[in-house]
Formats: structure tokens, sequence, C-alpha cells
């Protein structure tokens, strides 16, 4: 694995398995993940909590399918947060997104398999435009792993969210008559998803910064200072670890902008 660009606060947070414990269910509120019995699996994520994420990647992926979801959560933040050059950010989420396929196969039942693929797959199909992924079958693929990982855990309120940025997105870049006769986006669909994730995940950076943007694309301009609220709220929090510094930060700069 080729070196990875160093995250700046690596290590600010200082994550141990004792304090992970303690915090674990409010920094998980967001993707439902269990908590892990496996001593490795632990200090697996205590790296990525840290921002330590090419390590996390690293440990998850030796520890084999147990470590799967910390090593494509580690990738996947990493790719879309820190990679610059955009060759590499393709690649990484593409092996994310294929890695998780395959954990798919094997355990069914990992909500963190289909939503990982569907999150590395969403921000790769940005990358190369919406519209071309839309041509080349992703948004079925996205769709269809998200819509699996709610029916699996309807608590998981970032793949609500993900879901509802894929209603989004679509209605965005093709329109609301295409966009729903071809890929089934629906604006009223989105937004309810979007209301679904602020219910079950209301005071974080993520849910705030991605409702925000999802608005504007679903309601347009005259949504603007809702949206700003809510950035405003993101921008303002203090960041419990590495991947919420990083949201804190985009908040920030989509308000400067």
């Amino acid at each position: 694995m080729a070196e990875w660009t160093p995250f700046p606060s690596a290590g600010h947070d200082r994550f141990d398995a004792a304090r992970l414990k303690t915090l674990w269910s409010r920094l998980h509120m967001g993707d439902a993940e269990p908590w892990p019995e496996d001593p490795a699996v632990v200090q697996a994520w205590a790296l990525f909590h840290n921002g330590e994420f090419q390590r996390a990647a690293e440990a998850g992926l030796a520890i084999g399918d147990a470590g799967l979801n910390v090593a494509n959560k580690a990738t996947c933040i990493y790719a879309n947060y820190l990679e610059p050059r955009e060759k590499t950010r393709q690649d990484l989420l593409l092996e994310a997104a294929s890695r998780a396929e395959s954990l798919q196969r094997r355990h069914p039942d990992n909500t963190g398999a289909w939503y990982w693929q569907a999150y590395a797959l969403g921000r790769y199909s940005q990358g190369i435009s919406v519209a071309k992924a839309l041509t080349q079958g992703l948004g079925v693929r996205i769709k269809g792993a998200l819509e699996t990982a709610i029916a699996r855990c309807p608590q998981h309120a970032d793949a609500h969210l993900a879901l509802a940025a894929f209603h989004a997105e679509v209605i965005d870049k093709v329109g609301s008559m295409v966009g729903g006769m071809t890929y089934g986006a629906n604006k009223a669909q989105g937004l309810a998803l979007y209301q679904k994730a602020m219910a079950l995940n209301p005071d974080s950076a993520v849910t705030l910064t991605e409702y925000a943007n999802g608005l504007v694309m679903l309601e347009g301009a005259d949504r603007l200072p809702e949206a700003n609220r809510l950035l405003d709220r993101a921008a303002s929090m203090e960041p419990l670890d590495a991947m919420e510094r990083l949201y804190v930060a985009s908040a920030r700069v989509a308000l400067e902008g």
C-alpha cells in the first residue's frame, strides 16, 4: 500500500480501547456499527478515530472479514477528504467497494458491507460525474445496496442520509422526470429520508452537512437560509474524533464559500 497523505490532526483525540468503549455509541450512532469483541478490531477502530487512516485500514485488512468495515471506512473517509490525487482517490474507492461487495457474499447480514459499498460507489460517482455514473449502472447498485442496509438495520442513520443523497443527486443532475422514470429518484422520498436521518442522529456534523447539501439540491436556492443554518450548527460543533473534524472543517469551508 502506497503512503497516504497524513491527516494533520492525527492522534489529537487520543483514543484507546477504554475511551473508545465509553464513547462508542456516540461515535457510531450514524453507522450503527456494533462494538467489536476482538481486541485487534478495537485497536483498528481506535486508529481510525485518532485519524491514523492508513494504519487503521492496514490493521483491518490484516484481521480479515471482521476488520473489513473499519478498513473500508478508513479508506473511504481518507479518499474523500484527504487524498489529493484523483486517480488514486478513485482507485481507493473502487477497492473499498469491491471488498465490501465480496463481504456481502460471505456475510449478507453485515450491514456495513452493504453501506460501505454504496458509500464508496457514491463518492466515486461524484468524482467521475453523477450523470456518467448513472449511465454505467452505478445508480442502481448504490440504491439497491442502501435499501438493503436499511432493511437490515432501520436505525442506520448514515444509510438514510446516503439514500437521500442518491435521490438528491439524481434529481439535481438529470431532473425529476428522468430521475424518477429511469432511476426511481423522488423528491418527497429524498426529503423524508433526510428527516429520518435527522431524527436518528440529530446532533451530528455528518447529518447536518449532508442534509444542508441535499436540501438545496432538492428544493433549490429558496432553502439556502435553512441550509446555512444547518451548516452553521455543524461548523460550531466540537468534534469528537478525526472524522468529525473533517466534517466540521468542510461545513466551515462551505459557509465561507
